[in-house]
């Protein structure tokens, strides 16, 4: 319909590059994008801590699949000199934020990489998209590196739901016919997809938030240490306190919730074992009073361990 129309229009113009294509969520454009563009006889290369709806939608395009260690460009270099002549076509795929610990993905080198060895480069900008960037466009946009294609979530900095998918317009029309999470699935609701213009008119303008976002990342990443909580070195509002096992991160994710806190804890297998964390994630809307109840509840917690 028209307001989906409308909506792909204003995403495309967004994020800079041709055209668009709305999904139902992440997940299916992940999935369906991916398998879209690679099949059998194409290569592959996956960072190792991409998130699932990448990992399932190289597994499940067919493609020859090849793992490459975190971030390592070094690792996919060698993959690709060892492999790229055998396949038809060649995809590097990544997070831009990696969504567990809030790490960058190094995309300047991957994109002087898939360069290099004649491969496109898809890059996942649902954590960074609204967060990083001139006017929210993610990480791709705050590096002037341009993927092939990029992906990015409504549901997470826009306020909405959904999810889309933007590239030239050749690689969109392809995506839009051969998708089967796009052709075979229900589309994101009319008045939904007519919210998206106005979703990223205030996006643009939010520098304000960005700035107050970025003040309470600085704070929580140099006060919980303090208290003495593993907070991994980082820059991005992806926040992980580190407990190791599973029980103890529920146990902590238990007693701060009793003291009005919700700290998800993540546990295997989304995570490694051995590195069952809390997930923190402060937005714009919290106010400097919400992070003196988290920390305080923190504090009060630390105490109790300590007994």
């Amino acid at each position: 319909m028209s307001p989906h129309r409308e909506a792909e229009l204003a995403l495309a113009r967004f994020a800079e590059h041709e055209s668009s294509l709305l999904f139902s969520s992440g997940y299916a454009a992940n999935v369906g994008a991916i398998s879209a563009l690679v099949g059998p006889g194409d290569l592959v290369l996956s960072d190792t801590l991409n998130h699932a709806s990448l990992i399932d939608g190289c597994r499940l395009s067919r493609a020859r699949v090849l793992v490459y260690r975190h971030a390592d460009v070094e690792h996919a270099a060698a993959l690709l000199a060892a492999h790229r002549h055998e396949a038809r076509t060649a995809l590097v795929v990544t997070d831009s934020i990696f969504s567990m610990d809030g790490d960058l993905a190094p995309l300047a080198a991957l994109r002087a990489l898939a360069d290099r060895f004649d491969a496109g480069l898809y890059v996942d900008e649902a954590h960074a998209l609204g967060v990083r960037g001139p006017g929210g466009r993610g990480l791709s946009a705050e590096l002037d590196v341009r993927p092939d294609v990029v992906l990015g979530t409504l549901g997470k900095a826009l306020g909405l739901a959904g999810a889309f998918v933007v590239s030239s317009s050749d690689v969109v029309r392809l995506v839009e016919n051969r998708a089967r999470s796009f052709v075979f699935s229900t589309g994101t609701p009319p008045a939904l997809a007519a919210a998206v213009p106005t979703a990223l008119h205030l996006l643009e303008r939010a520098d304000d938030g960005r700035a107050r976002l970025a003040r309470h990342t600085a704070r929580l990443r140099r006060e919980l240490p303090a208290l003495g909580f593993d907070v991994p070195d980082g820059e991005t509002p992806i926040v992980p306190v580190l407990l190791g096992e599973p029980a103890a991160a529920m146990r902590v994710s238990a007693a701060l919730l009793e003291r009005g806190v919700f700290a998800h804890g993540i546990r295997p297998p989304t995570v490694p074992q051995g590195t069952s964390r809390l997930r923190l994630v402060p937005t714009a809307a919290h106010t400097d009073e919400h992070l003196d109840r988290v920390l305080d509840a923190f504090a009060a917690v630390a105490a109790d361990l300590r007994r």
